[in-house]
């Protein structure tokens, strides 16, 4: 039974920082396309980054390159993204997700298996 398990959030204030954690337990992340998105109220979720997706080594979209970081501990079976100089607009529920497929870019329907999610507040 493959499970995700996202903590982390909490309440930053414009500038802060906060580190997601996403512990896997049912499979390996390191042979899988694993991704994060983010859902703010009102909008459709979107994907921010993912490693072994068809983008490259690690994939960013522009609206946190350069401010967030992904990465993982494979001994520990657990992806991370280290989120620096955060915004208000930051303000989502995050998930971590994972894809059977190595081309799954950051597309959130082609992922199978998602964390619970974890909110992050950016106040101003």
């Amino acid at each position: 039974d493959v499970q995700l398990q996202a903590s982390g959030g909490g309440l930053v204030q414009t500038g802060g920082s906060l580190r997601l954690s996403c512990a896997a337990s049912g499979l390996t992340f390191a042979d899988y396309a694993i991704g994060w998105f983010r859902q703010a109220p009102g909008k459709e979720r979107e994907g921010i980054s993912c490693i072994n997706c068809g983008l490259g080594s690690t994939y960013y979209v522009d609206s946190v390159k350069g401010r967030f970081t992904m990465s993982s501990d494979n001994a520990k079976n657990t992806v991370y993204l280290q989120m620096n100089s955060l915004k208000p607009e930051d303000t989502a529920v995050y998930y971590c997700a994972v894809s059977f497929s190595n081309e799954a870019w950051i597309v959130p329907s082609l992922y199978e298996y998602w964390g619970q999610g974890t909110l992050v507040t950016v106040s101003s």
